[in-house]
């Protein structure tokens, strides 16, 4: 992640729901991994989850994502935050969806959906995509 000095001050409601898309991204493909589970991890603290609440987090994350299928809640949160925010946010999901070393047809249209969402130019999206699948590669 390159914004190493961003943290902010969610409350624990805000990272559950920042989890929740972060799960939502990695179980959509149908195979949840301890990788997947790792750039979470590293996500939530690098936005400022306290390290000792990040089981409580996700365990909270896992449930609210277990009982939706709708995204919106999930986004609104990332959809406030600084253009910076939204774009670790953003390379986290591509590194989840790149971390098994290709994408699906439903993660790519996650994405295009939460492009639109998040208010995300195409450009954008496009050029950190490449960044990540490079870097799995």
């Amino acid at each position: 992640m390159f914004f190493k000095d961003m943290k902010n001050n969610y409350n624990e409601d805000d990272l559950i729901k920042i989890a929740a898309l972060l799960i939502h991204a990695a179980k959509i493909d149908e195979n949840y991994s301890n990788q997947e589970e790792n750039i979470i991890k590293e996500t939530l603290v690098e936005i400022g989850a306290n390290k000792d609440h990040l089981e409580r987090i996700l365990k909270n994350a896992k449930e609210i994502e277990k009982n939706t299928n709708q995204i919106l809640d999930f986004t609104k949160k990332v959809k406030n935050m600084n253009q910076q925010n939204k774009i670790m946010i953003i390379e986290s999901l591509w590194k989840i969806i790149y971390s098994n070393k290709e994408a699906d047809m439903y993660e790519t249209n996650l994405m295009r959906r939460l492009a639109g969402l998040l208010y995300i130019d195409n450009k954008i999206m496009g050029d950190i995509k490449e960044k990540i699948k490079k870097e799995n590669s």
